[in-house]
């Protein structure tokens, strides 16, 4: 059939038109991949004749919040492979076995596996002597590079809240954990060329990305006030032979944790030695128990914030008090007989504590109890931190709001009665407690974020507080917490005595003694509170933990230079208790007058001379009385 000219032009046309299209969206395809996905594919490509030797960025330091470092970092090598690379793998694997001590098979293994890059076995974060010793070897393909572990300067101190890091410097518990992200940091690597065999491209340099260190982190702990802390539960531990011990110190207007600890404890180098129910229970935050008679502060604190008792009226305590056909008996069988509600919270008498919660009534007095954070985390940045447990409102009676009253039958932590206690003191503000105080850039020390005190609600006024706090420091001057008076510092305070509970029965013998003390007790400055459980001694808070509190803030008082006061309630004497004096005045007096004047008081005498030019303690320092006082003479009087 004969084709008409119209028809081939038409043809020719069309075929013309779709050549000019498919041109020109393959000139468009090369545009866009040449344009567009060029670098990326060229970046792919040097990518896949790159190797990378990885090196870990330094972990940020943990320090307290005076810049001391509780943990920092170590540089430790360790040892990679890079399989396309070695030549001589059968002897390679023995010199590398020899030196790492490690089977010789399994570095074979490792060094011939198919991969960019293998870590040698036994090679990881290894001594200097040993890296030296690889490095000298000059194998091919064998590489050291430069890693970190954590180092902890002071061993077992704050070890539960510090927490550790496993082998990858990842944190595993406490703090390492909870602030990883913060702390790890982004890795860097050394990267050179090579062919697709995987041996190095010669003339090529090697391409170094440096690591980004982690940022550091300070912390509200004070490495001298958790010193102290340690240092008096070691010394409980080994003076009462207790199951366990624990203790805080905390800012009472801030809620910043001071310093924390617990016994058993560990150390987080080598957390592997310890059992895992050592170094997973920070007792502070996740113990819970019956607190005992420190739970009092919060009935009291309702009270006194709901008008239904006033510390200046009588009440007779006849030993117990009868409950919907039960007898709630006081510690003290015989009864404290006639007192005011003040001796009542200086007794620590149950019945009279019972008559507060009756006053309150239940809806009350379990508000209070929940708005001083019973019940509930108080979400510190802690792993760990348990509930409690409170009574079922609609299930309280007659007897369990008298028992609740005298902190029986409610469950707590000792973070939770920290929290609730500093609430009544600081003028009835409930602060969230916290230890990560700030976080600074690693190289430039640039602050790049802060935790502020944080008020969670207020409980109580500040008239009711200034009560309660009264309260306290009379308990401690004249009441069953005496143990933890110290001369001239106004200290308040509360004792904790309670049986231990297992599978709701009361435990004979095994009891919880606890103490919680503050100071100044006009205007708080620190509190802590001790918790020692079942102790081989009278298991009596006030003659066990109120001691070791009494060691913390004697320390810690003077260690902040909190000023002396003299207008506190004056200590009430009681048969036993040490006598004190205050040392006199002796510079300048002659042996003669010292003599006539203080013959009564033991003098040690250092030196020659006829007149007194030194003393030791100095003038005005309060000692027991019997205590020798040294003299140093000269020839010089000072009068």
């Amino acid at each position: 059939m004969r084709v008409s000219n119209a028809t081939v032009r038409r043809r020719i046309f069309i075929a013309m038109i779709i050549g000019i299209v498919l041109y020109t969206a393959l000139i468009t395809r090369l545009g866009y991949v040449q344009l567009v996905l060029g670098p990326s594919l060229r970046d792919k490509a040097e990518n896949l004749l790159q190797r990378n030797i990885p090196f870990e960025p330094m972990r940020g330091e943990i320090l307290d919040r005076n810049g001391e470092a509780l943990v920092t970092n170590i540089s430790v090598p360790s040892v990679w492979a890079i399989p396309a690379q070695i030549k001589q793998p059968e002897e390679t694997a023995r010199q590398l076995a020899t030196i790492l001590g490690v089977k010789q098979e399994d570095v074979f293994t490792a060094i011939t596996k198919r991969a960019i890059n293998n870590r040698v076995p036994g090679g990881r974060k290894i001594s200097a002597e040993k890296a030296n010793q690889i490095q000298a070897l000059g194998l091919p393909g064998i590489q050291v590079a430069e890693d970190s572990e954590r180092f902890y300067p002071y061993g077992a101190m704050a070890a539960h809240v510090l927490g550790f890091t496993g082998i990858d410097n990842q944190g595993l518990t406490g703090l390492e954990k909870i602030y990883d992200a913060f702390l790890k940091g982004t890795p860097g690597h050394v990267s050179f060329p090579t062919d697709a065999s995987g041996r190095v491209m010669p003339g090529e340099s090697e391409k170094y990305v440096p690591a980004q260190n982690g940022m550091n982190m300070y912390l509200t702990l004070d490495n001298h006030i958790q010193s102290f802390i340690e240092r008096e539960l070691d010394q409980a531990m080994v003076a009462y032979q207790a199951t366990d011990a624990l203790a805080i110190a905390m800012n009472p207007k801030t809620g910043e944790i001071l310093g924390m600890s617990s016994r058993p404890t560990f150390n987080p180098e080598d957390y592997r030695d310890y059992p895992s129910e050592v170094y997973n229970r920070n007792l502070p935050i996740w113990k819970t128990y019956e607190p005992g008679s420190t739970f009092k502060i919060v009935t009291l604190a309702a009270a006194l914030n709901e008008g239904v008792v006033n510390l200046n009226e009588g009440f007779y305590d006849p030993g117990y008090i009868n409950v919907a056909g039960a007898r709630l008996r006081c510690w003290k069988r015989q009864g404290h007989g006639q007192e005011t509600m003040l001796e009542v919270v200086e007794n620590s008498c149950n019945p009279g504590f019972v008559t507060m919660g009756q006053r309150l009534q239940k809806e009350r007095l379990f508000d209070y109890i929940k708005k001083f954070g019973f019940g509930q985390k108080t979400g510190i940045d802690l792993l760990g931190e348990e509930n409690g447990l409170l009574f079922n409102l609609k299930k309280v009676g007659p007897v369990e709001l008298g028992t609740t009253s005298f902190g029986q039958g409610v469950s707590v932590t000792p973070i939770q009665q920290m929290a609730a206690v500093a609430a009544a003191i600081n003028g009835g503000h409930l602060m969230k407690p916290y230890v990560a105080m700030e976080w600074r850039d690693s190289v430039t020390n640039d602050i790049i974020g802060r935790t502020q005190p944080q008020e969670v609600r207020q409980v109580i006024t500040e008239e009711t507080s200034a009560k309660v706090r009264y309260a306290l420091e009379s308990v401690v001057a004249q009441g069953s917490g005496r143990n933890a008076y110290i001369d001239g510092y106004r200290v308040g305070g509360k004792t904790g005595t309670a049986q231990k509970v297992k599978n709701g029965r009361y435990m004979d013998g095994e009891y919880i003694v606890s103490f919680i003390g503050f100071a100044p007790a006009n205007d708080p400055q620190v509190i802590v509170y001790v918790a020692i459980d079942n102790p081989k001694a009278l298991a009596f808070g006030g003659l066990i933990a109120a001691p070791t509190v009494r060691g913390i803030l004697e320390s810690t008082l003077a260690y902040l230079k909190v000023p002396k006061q003299k207008d506190g309630i004056p200590r009430e004497s009681q048969y036993g208790d040490k006598k004190y004096m205050e040392v006199p005045n002796l510079t300048g007096l002659s042996l003669q007058e010292i003599g006539q004047s203080y013959y009564a008081m033991p003098i040690e005498v250092d030196g020659q001379g006829k007149y007194v030019v030194k003393q030791a303690p100095a003038a005005g320092t309060k000692i027991e009385e019997g205590q020798k006082v040294r003299i140093y003479l000269g020839d010089k009087s000072s009068n």
